[in-house]
């Protein structure tokens, strides 16, 4: 486990009547910067980005409903809007405006909508290996089809049972399998804090079997183009050369970020703030400071 400086506190808030959880890195008088996880991911996934950044800015990080120790929702599937609105929720209540945002995966999803939304708020944004619009692109669909496979989708999702590890040893192992290039340090610490230990004795990790679930319909290419085009903070996509295909900032998206920049790490994958920690952590301290001039 990191040998940290600081330490968080734990607190809650509420969003759609769900009880969520946040860590809080203390620094309150400081810029404010919220980091925001990705997918069957959880608020310690930032832990070491935490950890630096603490130093000088007042540091945030929510659990996104269905993950970590926030609550679940009572059904499916998982919306992105909905999870737009718990951001929107924890930065009002939190009064965290003129706030400094980092986000990866789907969290960079999340982010590039509330800056669009919210552009007011936003003092910077920073989407690592975001998703960009090829998981929206299903308007040539018919409605028929989309609706069938989200409801054999779903049923599917009900019936399946959280797989159960005989150990925390366990759980590493598949932990290392998913993600080979992290460390073990990290690997044990995310896997301690990623899973829960049963009543009989075995783990299982915190998130919601029900967020592989996806709506059949919402926001389509066209509306989260409108939407990125009215972010008008400074922008960094941070990407992997080995990572995921279709993030934001590739397949001609820059045209929609007024403010925008692409910056791509060699020798990462899709969480290439842990493979590569010491460049990304570097570009993104001396892009905040730059944004906080």
């Amino acid at each position: 486990m990191p040998n940290y400086k600081a330490r968080p506190t734990s607190h809650t808030y509420f969003s759609h009547r769900l009880k969520l959880h946040y860590l809080d890195w203390g620094n309150s008088d400081a810029e404010h910067v919220l980091l925001i996880h990705g997918s069957q991911d959880n608020c310690h996934n930032w832990d070491w980005t935490s950890e630096i950044l603490c130093q000088h800015y007042h540091v945030v990080v929510p659990d996104l409903r269905g993950h970590g120790d926030s609550e679940w929702n009572t059904g499916s599937p998982y919306n992105n809007l909905d999870y737009v609105y718990d951001i929107a929720q924890l930065i009002e209540q939190e009064n965290l405006e003129n706030v400094h945002i980092i986000a990866h995966s789907m969290g960079g999803t999340i982010a590039c909508l509330y800056a669009g939304i919210y552009p007011e708020k936003v003092k910077s944004l920073t989407s690592i290996e975001g998703v960009g619009t090829f998981w929206y692109q299903r308007e040539a669909e018919h409605p028929q089809k989309r609706i069938r496979e989200w409801i054999d989708g779903t049923r599917i999702l009900a019936g399946r049972v959280p797989r159960k590890y005989a150990s925390q040893s366990d759980a590493l192992q598949r932990m290392q399998k998913s993600n080979p290039h992290l460390s073990e340090e990290r690997a044990r610490h995310l896997t301690a804090h990623g899973s829960n230990r049963n009543e009989d004795g075995t783990y299982t990790w915190k998130f919601d079997n029900y967020t592989h679930s996806r709506t059949p319909f919402g926001m389509n290419k066209a509306d989260i183009n409108q939407l990125w085009q009215q972010i008008t903070c400074p922008t960094l996509l941070l990407n992997a050369k080995q990572g995921f295909e279709h993030r934001t900032g590739q397949d001609d998206s820059m045209q929609f970020f007024r403010h925008g920049r692409l910056k791509e790490l060699d020798n990462a994958g899709h969480w290439l703030h842990h493979d590569q920690f010491e460049e990304y952590i570097e570009i993104v301290t001396a892009f905040l400071k730059e944004s906080a001039a």
